[in-house]
């Protein structure tokens, strides 16, 4: 810690706030700031939302008595702040292998409840842990702080649906309205909360938000019908909050989100209250850097290690798989007029951008609800288009029912990209896209691809496009693109990658290779000939279903090894295993994958080393099993070692 941040380095939990006066807290608010922006440009992380929430931290710190009162955050990613007024100032190792998490972690503090990094959860936690002080008899506070991103998530009107149904229950919900998530807020809430931030008259709010709230799905008219019908006066005209009272939910704001005195005033206000308040706070995400600010697109949302001064990234990785993704779709868009791409709050993340700009009416971002994306999607397919739906691999986690009985059940023509899919790395376990390949095997009619190189995630992108009565599912990595690998044959649908060489006769290993795992099955094929292990590795490009190829392939060879960047509970291993027994194809297979644990943050490469999901690590263990099956046929081995095996 520097000379810069004397105050800072005095505070060593939330109780060492009570002794700082009005100038000494924004001294300590723009310490913090100065803080974040030279860390964080240092490791990358959440630079923005940490910077719009300084003061709104400090001030539940200074009103609550954490870890007795809980403090929930969602998703989690604003919690940077907090880490630093609950004692953990060292961000040396932020997101890195022994360092802090980028999210709350019960691992590292009493402070941190959950680690709800995927959105709109906290509410119905907020709501559990509310019930458990009633029926216990506790005194303590329950705070959720949910961003008005978040509050497009139908999870979370879930949860204040059943919040507002006890008037008696203590509960403070802030709302962090920035009007953004990752980008901008759309959607009727946030047209809503937009009124909320203004002093406009009644006639000219109505003039305004007329049209749009009429276009809004089950809140638009009723709440158009409220303001108009008057039925609160004027004052909900000036500052209208029909929409949260008509709930049951005693409101109070907007609050400058920037004003400590307002926003502790509000808090003790809503602490005492004794039900479900919410706190509506008006913030600026990226306050207080200036590169944060001009940037439009999501005020350094999330960022890489940057110039602190500029802002500028240090080093540009190269061309990345999203990209690839997002070039292709607009090429796509210009040959077809039917295709349509829909995201869930993160459209440029995702790489819509310039499909959005492109085709501004064929883009559609329906906010954190992946569940209503997913339903709309089958809508739209069954309306004559083919919608691409660009999510997260882990965030697809959320739509199963929908892409399972909506999609699916329908034969609907819906694509699925998944960025990000495998393991991520630096933002944890929640973030890691390891079990799409498992949850979804059980699909039917669903065809998943996994391209190996950015030439196969235009061909199959293509591919997947094509197909108008299933879904389909096209998964890729975090990251740069590697280089071309390049297929030197065929058989059935499958690219054969590498072939045994000339004159070794049948090939010992059948090595399954799945997506961008290509090139180190192809190290893996090396290491395996320096071992006198000859082996035939194919890419099968779509691993649902599995090619019919692959089992007559498997017939000529001594052993199938599968290797995926996906859980091996459920995956393309499993799948294969399964095709084999159904062939009648009896011979030994290894499957390589994730193991069925959550994996904490560190490096890609880092991760994948500790499961043992590396070149060395395989080809030793394939060379044990050859080995052993070799003893088994000259005899060598004891009847319990061969049960064993």
């Amino acid at each position: 810690m520097g000379d810069g941040w004397d105050l800072l380095t005095r505070v060593k939990g939330p109780r060492d706030l009570d002794r700082l006066g009005p100038e000494q807290l924004d001294r300590l608010a723009s310490e913090i700031r100065s803080f974040l922006v030279d860390a964080v440009s240092k490791t990358g992380g959440h630079l923005g939302p940490n910077l719009g929430v300084v003061e709104l931290t400090i001030a539940l710190h200074r009103v609550f008595d954490s870890p007795k009162d809980k403090v929930l955050f969602d998703t989690g990613h604003q919690s940077y702040v907090h880490k630093l007024l609950t004692g953990r100032q060292d961000f040396s190792k932020l997101k890195g292998k022994g360092g802090l998490s980028g999210y709350p972690s019960r691992a590292e503090s009493e402070h941190d409840v959950i680690e709800n990094s995927h959105a709109s959860t906290v509410l119905g936690w907020a709501d559990g842990l509310a019930k458990a002080n009633q029926v216990l008899g506790r005194e303590d506070h329950v705070v959720a702080v949910i961003g008005d991103g978040a509050l497009t998530g139908g999870m979370a009107w879930e949860a204040l649906n059943n919040i507002a149904a006890a008037k008696d229950r203590p509960l403070v919900i802030v709302v962090n309205d920035n009007e953004r998530s990752y980008a901008p807020t759309i959607g009727g809430l946030a047209n809503h909360l937009a009124t909320l931030r203004t002093t406009d008259g009644y006639e000219r709010f109505l003039a305004r938000g007329k049209d749009i709230l009429e276009r809004t799905p089950v809140v638009g008219r009723p709440l158009y019908e409220t303001l108009h019908g008057a039925k609160k006066g004027l004052k909900d005209f000036i500052a209208p909050q029909g929409m949260f009272e008509d709930l049951g939910l005693k409101y109070v704001g907007p609050i400058d989100g920037h004003d400590l005195e307002a926003l502790e005033s509000a808090l003790q206000r809503a602490k005492r209250f004794g039900g479900p308040v919410i706190i509506h706070c008006l913030t600026e995400k990226g306050r207080g850097y200036q590169p944060a600010l001009l940037d439009e697109a999501d005020r350094f949302h999330a960022v890489g290690k940057i110039h602190p001064d500029t802002g500028l990234p240090i080093a540009s990785s190269g061309v990345d798989w999203t990209s690839v993704f997002g070039e292709e779709m607009v090429k796509l868009g210009n040959e077809r007029a039917d295709i349509v791409a829909i995201t869930a709050a993160m459209l440029q993340p995702v790489g819509l951008e310039k499909f959005a700009k492109a085709f501004p009416d064929r883009v559609y971002d329906v906010g954190i609800a992946e569940q209503h994306g997913a339903v709309s999607a089958a809508g739209l397919a069954t309306g004559g288009l083919h919608p691409v739906f660009a999510v997260y691999a882990t965030f697809l986690n959320r739509a199963f029912d929908q892409v399972l009985m909506d999609v699916a059940l329908h034969d609907c023509g819906v694509t699925f990209v998944l960025d990000r899919a495998g393991i991520t790395g630096t933002d944890g376990a929640s973030h890691n896209g390891m079990w799409d390949m498992s949850i979804l095997q059980c699909v039917p009619n669903l065809r998943i691809a996994a391209p190996r190189d950015a030439d196969q995630v235009r061909a199959q992108l293509r591919e997947a496009v094509q197909v108008d009565d299933a879904p389909t599912v096209v998964r890729f990595s975090k990251g740069a693109v590697g280089p071309a690998v390049a297929a030197v044959g065929k058989i059935g649908g499958m690219d054969v990658l590498r072939r045994p060489a000339e004159g070794t006769g049948g090939a010992d290993v059948l090595l399954v290779s799945v997506g961008a795992l290509a090139p180190m099955c192809l190290e893996i094929a090396d290491l395996l000939d320096k071992q006198g292990i000859s082996t035939t590795v194919v890419d099968p490009r779509w691993v649902k279903p599995v090619d019919e190829a692959l089992a007559p392939l498997a017939e000529g060879h001594r052993v199938v090894v599968t290797v995926e960047d996906n859980s091996r509970a459920g995956g393309v291993g499993s799948a294969v295993a399964q095709s084999l027994r159904d062939a009648g194809v009896d011979i030994p297979l290894r499957d390589f994958g994730i193991p069925a644990r959550f994996l904490d943050h560190a490096s890609r490469k880092e991760l994948l080393a500790e499961i043992g999901l590396t070149a060395p690590d395989i080809a030793r263990q394939v060379t044990g099993l050859v080995s052993k099956i070799d003893g088994r046929l000259s005899g060598e081995l004891s009847a319990e070692e061969i049960a064993r095996d």
